[in-house]
């Protein structure tokens, strides 16, 4: 038995009543008929909202997972219970929720389960099911986990840990970290020193203070009832992170040079407000120097009360420079070398006599053994040329380097997850170092390094991604598209074997594999091409039938007949060799009649969207449909840059963006010409983001390739945006400026010859209204006269409106049919 769907009237003055016995087949040719613009970007109620986070009940006959709540959009959400004997589907009641099981983890002998709910720690007694509440508090606890004596835990508040003992229910701070300096330590300078030197009264008072620092030192030591002795770690730094070893005896202190965030960023206006004014927030800082902040890692022993930094010197190539040719080009382009005296090259000469500095890092993550006796660190490079994977020992002291990747584009932002075995030297990790990403595993005892996942498709051309873990360790669970780029299933290699072995076979787009707290089935979330996502249970075996166990759609979205797309490989006339498509095709295509076309852009760049899955589009894989029924074909790529075919698909547009899709896009439209009748002076482009992006550099660089286009929420000039995301492509401004030029919509302005529609948020935190308004500045200098912006003052990067969705729609349909038809 499924949970009741609700019909609520759709948003836009939609009224449509269903009669719930109405069977699907009865309700579809009606539905196929008037399927509008303002049913499409209505509020989003009317599909079903989604299942979320799903997890197994305590005793493995139930699964739990969270749906957004009707009417409240993005505000709340609501936790159901399904229970598998039945499949009757119950709603927790927010009172309620701290009664039911929540996802959480446990000791190692599986008799306690740590968790929160509400931002409060609880624990529960597996045998007896009583459940405990640790903490009260307004504060939100995070990231809370077991000791290794399986009696303590430990949790994040803020930056802080707080460890709690179930036996004796007492807490306390493992470290009280200071950021200040030290007041043991001597001020060397001279009125300080002169102040000390001349007053008795003054030096008196530092002598007590010192005694009694020493007191409570010696008896921080030999009193365990003691609050802990405070860590000065000093005022020029900021904590980033903090990660206890689950023996309870160190802990990892991630710090960063002290920084003023909202000097760093931008200043946003606010434009529709309570107070009726406009209002000015502080948003993030543009790609540059801000983003290359050193991070540092400091072992603090908590019994010995000693201090460890971790030195970086021992990673190899930490000390390269690979962007030095390109920062000489820029300060040649400068001019800075033509007239330069002789004194200044023999400065430059004694710079370059200089031994090389390290690189600046990041610590991505840090994760310890479950013993608490070694760290692994995983560390990337500010440059973005190189990670690396390193082990600390805490027996002895020393930092040893375990794996390297370089990459002379950029390292990629996933397949960056890694962690330890049971066995507490043995290590697996994701690497692209075979161009795509595969699971490997490295010994901290040995060295050795072998790679777990099997070749195929071929030669291992596939990406693996989503990791989990058996509880002994034993086995790794992961996803990989093996079969298809777009068919993703969930597989299991043995660790130490390297043995894999094919779980599921739906070949749709997953969430990673939970397993059963017996780990005898799996829990994953599966959509289709026309379905969403849906929550399914299957036992952990190859050939297993795996059972759906939601039904989140409304009736009124499965009466709906979607046009379904053709998947299919568009060859490359640029030697890119196979380009991912989705097709959407009129209904009664004509092969004697000439079509227009649209074609679809998707953001983000990195991103799949040819998959067999539920697009991460919804909203347009609906108006595709809604445009082939007013005659159009649709064509939707998944161009160069894009995610699952590999470390050069994705490279490809280093420090040349918008160029290499763009050859992507002139061998879709010639290949809708010539196999699908479309009449290539009658296609049009639209795209959001990075699509949006993509649609500027095609109507600026190719004026006649596509008759219209509408830009939504796109980048004009990269140098606007944020670093995390440009430096890795583009390098950063003052060192690859050339990069930026070339990458920049805004530089092409010029070439605009077809009719262009720009739409925008005005509160856009990612992509700032700012990067437009200069666009339409260099239009208006430029005395173009075929363009129109519309903007939507309360809207983010992400519409959430449907006013919003439905005005911009409008104007895209608009805009082809007065161009395109």
């Amino acid at each position: 038995m499924m949970p009741k769907i609700h019909c609520r009237l759709a948003a836009g003055g939609l009224c449509l009543l269903l009669a719930l016995s109405l069977t699907p087949a009865r309700a579809a040719e009606p539905a196929a008929t008037e399927l509008t613009l303002e049913q499409i970007m209505a509020d989003q109620d009317w599909i079903g909202n989604l299942p979320e986070n799903p997890y197994w009940s305590d005793d493995g006959r139930a699964i739990y997972y969270e749906r957004e709540r009707e009417g409240m959009g993005r505000q709340r959400k609501d936790l159901y219970r399904v229970d598998l004997s039945t499949g009757k589907a119950t709603l927790i009641e927010p009172a309620q929720r701290a009664k039911a099981d929540a996802p959480g983890e446990r000791n190692r002998e599986r008799t306690r389960k740590v968790y929160l709910v509400n931002g409060d720690v609880f624990v529960k007694d597996l045998k007896t099911g009583a459940v405990r509440q640790i903490t009260r508090t307004e504060e939100v606890e995070r990231d809370v986990h077991f000791l290794a004596d399986g009696r303590r835990i430990w949790f994040h508040r803020g930056t802080d840990v707080f460890i709690h003992d179930l036996d004796a229910g007492v807490t306390w701070q493992a470290a009280d970290l200071k950021l200040a300096k030290d007041p043991a330590e001597k001020d060397t300078k001279y009125l300080p020193e002169q102040q000390t030197r001349l007053f008795d009264v003054i030096r008196q008072k530092q002598e007590r203070e010192k005694r009694e620092r020493e007191e409570d030192k010696a008896l921080g030591k030999t009193d365990p009832t003691r609050a802990p002795l405070p860590w000065y770690l000093g005022k020029e730094v900021q904590i980033e992170s903090t990660s206890l070893s689950p023996s309870g005896d160190w802990l990892a202190v991630v710090t960063a040079p002290k920084r003023d965030e909202a000097a760093a960023g931008t200043k946003m206006p606010d434009w529709v407000t309570e107070s009726g004014n406009v209002e000015i927030r502080d948003v993030r800082p543009k790609v540059g120097p801000a983003g290359v902040i050193p991070h540092s890692v400091i072992l603090l022993d908590l019994k010995a009360h000693e201090r460890h930094d971790l030195d970086w010197s021992v990673l190899p190539g930490i000390k390269d420079d690979p962007l030095k040719g390109l920062r000489e080009a820029a300060e040649a382009r400068k001019g800075e070398k033509k007239d330069e005296s002789k004194d200044e090259k023999k400065k430059d000469e004694k710079k370059d006599e200089k031994k090389p500095e390290a690189r600046p890092l990041e610590v991505q993550e840090l994760t310890w053994t479950d013993d608490g006796g070694r760290l692994a660190l995983m560390l990337r490079a500010r440059d973005n040329k190189d990670r690396w994977i390193a082990t600390w020992d805490a027996a002895g002291g020393a930092l040893t380097p375990r794996h390297r990747l370089t990459d002379e584009a950029w390292i990629n932002w996933d397949f960056n997850d890694f962690g330890w075995l049971r066995d507490n030297e043995t290590l697996w990790y994701l690497s692209e170092e075979s161009g795509w990403s595969q699971l490997y595993r490295v010994s901290a005892r040995t060295g050795e390094t072998k790679r777990l996942t099997p070749g195929g498709a071929p030669e291992g051309k596939y990406e693996v991604s989503q990791i989990a873990r058996s509880w002994d360790g034993r086995s790794i669970y992961y996803t990989a598209n093996q079969e298809h780029p777009g068919k993703y299933d969930l597989w299991r290699v043995e660790a130490t074997t390297g043995k894999a072995e094919q779980l599921t076979r739906l070949g749709g787009g997953y969430t990673h594999a939970v397993l059963s707290p017996d780990e005898s089935q799996i829990l994953f979330i599966h959509s289709k091409i026309a379905q969403p996502d849906e929550v399914y249970v299957q036992a952990a075996r190859p050939g297993a039938e795996p059972r759906q166990v939601t039904q989140t759609r409304t009736p009124l979205f499965l009466a709906q007949k979607w046009t379904m797309p053709e998947i299919l490989p568009i060859p490359s006339t640029h030697g890119a060799g196979a380009i991912y498509a989705r097709v959407f095709t009129p209904v009664g295509f004509d092969p004697a009649k000439k079509y227009p076309a649209a074609v679809f852009i998707h953001g983000a760049g990195y991103l799949q969207e040819v998959t067999y899955g539920w697009s991460n589009y919804s909203h347009e894989f609906m108006f595709h449909t809604f445009l082939t029924r007013h005659g159009y074909v649709v064509l939707d790529m998944d161009y160069r840059a894009s995610a699952g075919y590999g470390r050069d698909w994705r490279t490809s547009i280093y420090r040349q963006m918008g160029h290499p899709e763009l050859e992507d896009l002139q061998d879709g439209v010639a290949w809708l010409a010539q196999h699908k009748n479309v009449d290539s002076a009658r296609v049009g482009v639209y795209g959001g983001s990075y699509g949006g992006f993509l649609t500027y550099m095609a109507l600026f660089r190719q004026p006649d390739l596509f008759a219209a286009g509408a830009a939504l929420r796109p980048v004009s000039d990269w140098a606007h945006y944020n670093d995390d995301y440009t430096s890795d492509i583009l390098n950063r401004p003052e060192v690859d400026p050339e990069a930026y030029e070339k990458s920049s919509p805004i530089e092409y302005v010029a070439g605009l010859r077809k009719p262009l529609l720009i739409c925008d948020g005005m509160e856009d935190k990612n992509v700032f209204f700012q990067d437009n308004v200069r666009l339409v500045q260099r239009l208006i200098e430029l005395k173009k006269e075929n363009f129109e912006m519309a903007v939507y003052p309360v809207e983010d990067h992400g519409f959430v409106q449907p006013t919003s969705w439905l005005d911009e729609y409008r104007r895209i349909f608009k805009l082809f049919e007065t161009n395109l038809k």
